[in-house]
């Protein structure tokens, strides 16, 4: 399953979070360094050489979230950039949060 095909579905709610199970068996199909934290988050940190190569993932980063309509949560440190994913609306994870991390990992 390439995940990086898939195309995030709008999510308003109402429905439940992945379980930790799903959620496995998700991470099995993204490729970078990417973590779960709380059971209800992903994240994973990028290194660059400098500030400027940071902010242009960063941007690079907006267009796909802006295309597929879910968006992270972006720390930027100088020459490093921490990727935070959740579902707010369901305060979880769902299938988009692991789209997007396979489309930013190609990023």
């Amino acid at each position: 399953m390439d995940l990086s095909q898939s195309k995030c579905k709008p999510c308003e709610g109402g429905v439940a979070p992945l379980q930790k199970q799903q959620i496995s068996s998700f991470m099995n199909h993204i490729h970078g360094d990417w973590r779960l934290v709380d059971d209800k988050k992903i994240s994973r940190e990028f290194s660059f050489v400098n500030y400027r190569h940071a902010i242009d993932f960063v941007n690079r980063v907006a267009e796909v979230a802006e295309e597929e309509d879910h968006h992270p949560v972006l720390h930027i440190y100088y020459a490093r950039v921490a990727v935070e994913l959740w579902t707010h609306a369901i305060n979880g994870l769902s299938e988009n949060d692991l789209i997007l991390a396979a489309k930013i990992d190609k990023v």
